[in-house]
């Protein structure tokens, strides 16, 4: 078991962000972009905990909104893709890093090769966060570029609550009028 230190970072809401927004969404640059509220809902309801929710500045690879969503426990998981299809995967985990194949420390993280795979693991105070990918595939100093970078997707808060059902106001009060089919002989 390999346990890194490092500080998480708390954010204090501001007075005028706190009528009726319920999350906090980063503000997107690049090829990182912002996760949508749909998708921070989704993640939510899926398990992923609010303060486990990151996203990554990758050079030439973007956030495939499909693949956000919960992993584990409480985990966070997303899939960043190339426009010639390459994908890297980035996981969000509480807990300490076990590493698995040949563990290089590099800074306050770590790299890891096993199985034609390559990993650079970015630690934190009470979880983990690894960006996956092929070897090769992304230069060593920019996968740790991108995970020591990685920022929070959200705020504190819990999911945006279901909608509420629809009042039809179009169905009889004595039941839905479905066909009676009295049963007879043979059925």
């Amino acid at each position: 078991m390999i346990d890194g230190a490092g500080g998480r970072v708390r954010h204090k809401e501001s007075a005028a962000l706190t009528f009726g927004l319920t999350f906090m969404l980063v503000a997107g640059c690049g090829t990182a972009g912002a996760l949508s509220q749909d998708v921070i809902d989704r993640a939510l309801r899926q398990g992923a905990a609010p303060d486990l929710m990151y996203v990554v500045e990758l050079p030439g690879y973007e956030l495939a909104e499909q693949s956000v969503g919960g992993v584990n426990e409480e985990g966070f998981g997303a899939f960043y893709t190339s426009p010639d299809g390459r994908r890297v995967e980035m996981r969000v985990d509480r807990g300490p890093y076990r590493c698995s194949g040949t563990c290089e420390r590099d800074g306050t993280g770590w790299f890891t090769v096993d199985g034609g795979r390559q990993e650079y693991v970015a630690v934190r105070e009470d979880h983990h966060l690894r960006l996956i990918c092929d070897v090769g595939q992304v230069e060593r100093g920019v996968l740790k570029q991108a995970a020591e970078s990685a920022r929070p997707a959200v705020g504190t808060g819990t999911p945006s609550p279901p909608p509420s059902p629809v009042e039809r106001g179009d169905l009889p009060e004595h039941g839905d009028m479905a066909p009676l089919n009295p049963t007879g002989p043979g059925g």
